[in-house]
């Protein structure tokens, strides 16, 4: 499905009945990287299950190779959830989905009910890695989509996932390659304007869920304890064998501990 927010045609998934969830996708993938878990807590028939696709990633419709800030991207899911007639919901983020949803915290507080956040971080990139960002940007708008599988796998997964999965990286390349070239460069010079989140952190007063692979290098365990210790009764899981995609390279543990989550905090929600 798609609906038109802004000046977008924005790409969108939208199943089952009960308290929404919406899950934010990371960089440079698409919202089929949700399935698993969606198509496993539809049979749960207690939660609204939305995923839609970043501008230029998957399905929708990209607006040029400038940055598109993560604020951008938050207004996209504030579009979405007025055009779906929500009021507000649980957001589920992994890396740039977890940067989306620090952005949708400070510009829409009384909109989230909960937060899982999954292989991300709250602070700004260094200046190394906004040159990075750039650099990314030219290559995705020089050499295309398959020149930015080619550098990203071996950061997005974990050793033991590209060796004993081979799957999990076609699936995740096949994710990549469906992306524009100008909607990774304009993601990706959005990610390098991001505001530092961590002042936010001890404002959170929403149940919490902090996620991480044990073999994440982008943004390793120790990002994600130090972060979660500073949100108020957070609970943060480390999942083993799982590099920065955990919720593909190990989606029975990612769904247990999202499925835990879910049912014992929300699913009395009305």
């Amino acid at each position: 499905m798609k609906v038109r927010i802004r000046n977008a045609e924005i790409a969108y998934d939208d199943h089952g009945i009960g308290y929404p969830i919406i899950f934010l996708h990371a960089f440079p993938l698409n919202r089929r990287m949700w399935e698993g878990q969606m198509l496993a807590l539809l049979g749960e028939q207690r939660f609204r299950l939305v995923a839609l696709d970043w501008r230029g990633l998957g399905e929708s419709e990209s607006q040029g190779s400038e940055a598109v800030t993560m604020e951008d991207l938050a207004d996209d899911v504030a579009g979405l959830m007025d055009a779906l007639g929500m009021q507000d919901a649980i957001l589920c983020g992994l890396s740039l989905g977890g940067y989306v949803a620090f952005a949708f915290l400070r510009k829409y507080p009384q909109r989230i009910k909960g937060l899982i956040l999954a292989d991300t971080r709250p602070g700004t990139d260094t200046e190394e890695g906004r040159a990075n960002r750039e650099r990314m940007a030219q290559l995705a708008l020089t050499e295309g989509t398959e020149a930015i599988a080619d550098l990203q796998l071996p950061n997005l997964l974990a050793a033991m996932t590209r060796q004993h999965a081979p799957e999990v990286e076609a699936r995740v390349r096949q994710m990549i390659l469906a992306a524009t070239p100008v909607g990774i460069a304009a993601i990706s010079r959005g990610m390098a304007k991001r505001e530092d989140a961590t002042v936010l952190l001890g404002a959170i007063h929403c149940p919490t869920l902090v996620l991480v692979g044990a073999q994440d290098r982008l943004t390793p365990p120790e990002v994600a304890r130090e972060y979660a210790a500073r949100i108020p009764d957070a609970r943060l899981v480390v999942i083993e064998d799982a590099g920065h995609l955990s919720n593909l390279e190990q989606p029975e543990t990612f769904l247990q501990e999202l499925r835990h989550f879910l049912l014992t905090t929300f699913s009395t929600t009305e």
